[in-house]
């Protein structure tokens, strides 16, 4: 793969805290999003906001309120982590689809190119922009708009089971899977806008635990231990 989406998520790079920020995890991660660069694969970066804010749990909030709040943690979340990214070498840059003043670019398809082309490792914060949209959505919005291979979906699980895996021990994990039987099985790999905009567009998943030892460098090599979603 020449290009790749990594989805992560808010709450894993909180760590054992499962709030706020665990620096150790998030420059673990980093270095190995340096080894994918040095390996010329370009790398975009959506991050969930679960480790500051989840608002649909909230009942009194207004949800096109409580999702802009979201939007704004998953901004806080990439600046953060871009500088963690940039303390270990790399060249980084934010984008948004609203403007955050002077702290990260306005997001269109030419500038993450530019980015791309310089080497840069390009962080989409924001979500899409609008509310009732999850960052799921976002994730496959942005990896179908910079023509990305595939997406790295990088989560607390190692991958996609026919059940919740913390409830049923027995719960089968699929090496395997087309997308079109994660939508018929409502399975929860990503939420079911974002799974049809991925079979509609022919984007790929690769569905694996972010706490395993280098799993990003292995979900774009043979050591693979996780779950394709297949298109």
């Amino acid at each position: 793969m020449k290009r790749v989406l990594l989805k992560l998520s808010g709450e894993a790079l909180a760590g054992d805290k499962k709030t706020g920020f665990d620096e150790a995890t998030v420059t673990k991660v980093a270095m190995q999003v340096k080894e994918l660069t040095k390996r010329q694969i370009q790398v975009g970066i959506v991050i969930g906001g679960g480790n500051f804010w989840r608002g649909r749990t909230s009942e009194t909030i207004d949800r096109t309120k409580a999702d802009q709040i979201g939007m704004l943690a998953t901004v806080m979340n990439c600046i953060y982590v871009s500088e963690i990214f940039r303390s270990v070498g790399m060249m980084t840059q934010v984008l948004t689809p609203f403007a955050c003043g002077s702290m990260t670019k306005l997001f269109s398809k030419d500038r993450a190119n530019k980015y791309f082309a310089h080497n840069m490792v390009v962080f989409f914060a924001g979500g899409t922009g609008h509310p009732y949209f999850s960052t799921d959505t976002a994730t496959v919005l942005r990896a179908v708009e910079i023509e990305a291979d595939g997406i790295l979906l990088a989560k607390a699980v190692d991958g996609v089971y026919d059940s919740d895996p913390k409830v049923n021990p027995d719960a089968k994990r699929y090496d395997r899977i087309s997308i079109e039987e994660v939508i018929s099985d409502k399975l929860s790999v990503v939420d079911m806008t974002a799974s049809i905009m991925c079979m509609e567009n022919k984007m790929p998943m690769y569905v694996f635990a972010l706490n395993e030892e280098n799993s990003i460098i292995k979900a774009i090599s043979g050591e693979f231990c996780g779950t394709v979603v297949t298109v």
